[in-house]
């Protein structure tokens, strides 16, 4: 199995940190070389692309993609976690919205917003990780960082319940916290608020519905077909865009050395990484047009025979 390479989606299962994952499919792959492409919580299930062999070499490129998620917040109650697993630090009962207020307020977190990340996440401040200073008890400032949030909806409302909830699909920029974006979605609405459950319904232009569970990549490796699963890696990174070279320049460009705008075609715009093709249509890798030197540099070269 060592010889495999390309993105395999798996649909994580409640109850695995995003490394049990990775450990959980090296065992049926029987190979080393795994890597994840953003971490879920252990609760949180839904998309998780592993990037087999070489293609550990494009994790950075597919963290940033956006991502979709289905999510579900309690109105009423706030936890130190910002979720279901956190220790409860208030609640408020008889809590009323409308379904009116809930959609306007929604509508103002669409556009550029700003978030606190939540103590209880893997950000590192003074080399130690939040989550860590948080189970000592330890509450530090944390600068805003700005998020986008594309797409914002309601999938379902239950407020007329002792704990009204609001179930809505949102698509997101990297580093965006659900979990903080539900505690706001509460302040705004002026009730403590904590998301209940969450899924990751896209990662990196993956949706769902292409993901394997673990006894599917099992049985494929079983009948010998887990490479029709596997995205090949540039079709992974197609958002950018592609691009080729001259044949009597393959070699080099696989040999790492700087190109002639001159060679590609179509012409490079700016500053932009590209996808660089030979005429065979052969994946060489990611390069990149420097405007101070005057030539387009390999940023990741894939040699045919590496491995």
């Amino acid at each position: 199995m060592s010889s495999l390479e390309g993105i395999l989606p798996i649909h994580k299962p409640e109850g695995f940190t995003s490394h049990d994952v990775v450990a959980k499919v090296r065992g049926i792959l029987r190979m080393k070389r795994i890597g994840h492409t953003g971490t879920l919580d252990p609760q949180v299930t839904g998309v998780l692309p592993l990037c087999l062999g070489r293609a550990t070499r494009v994790v950075e490129y597919l963290q940033e993609l956006p991502k979709e998620y289905e999510a579900t917040l309690i109105l009423g109650i706030a936890t130190d976690t910002e979720d279901m697993t956190g220790t409860v630090t208030s609640k408020v009962d008889g809590v009323h919205v409308t379904e009116e207020q809930v959609r306007e307020a929604l509508k103002n977190f669409v556009g550029t917003i700003a978030q606190i990340p939540p103590m209880y996440s893997a950000l590192k401040q003074n080399g130690k990780r939040l989550y860590e200073l948080a189970r000592e008890g330890k509450v530090v400032e944390r600068q805003a960082r700005e998020v986008e949030i594309y797409k914002l909806d309601v999938t379902n409302l239950n407020l007329n319940a002792d704990s009204p909830s609001i179930s809505f699909r949102v698509l997101c920029s990297k580093g965006t916290y659900i979990r903080t974006l539900c505690v706001d979605i509460g302040q705004a609405l002026g009730v403590p608020a904590v998301m209940s459950d969450l899924k990751r319904t896209m990662s990196a232009s993956i949706p769902l519905e292409r993901c394997l569970t673990f006894e599917e990549v099992q049985q494929a490796v079983h009948t010998g077909n887990i490479q029709d699963y596997l995205i090949p890696v540039d079709q992974a990174v197609s958002y950018l865009p592609a691009h080729e070279v001259q044949e009597d320049k393959v070699k080099s460009a696989l040999q790492g050395q700087k190109l002639s705008a001159s060679v590609i075609h179509p012409p490079v715009q700016g500053q932009q990484l590209i996808r660089l093709y030979s005429p065979a249509k052969q994946f060489l890798g990611l390069f990149q047009w420097n405007e101070d030197k005057g030539a387009i540099s390999a940023v990741k070269v894939f040699l045919p025979e590496d491995s």
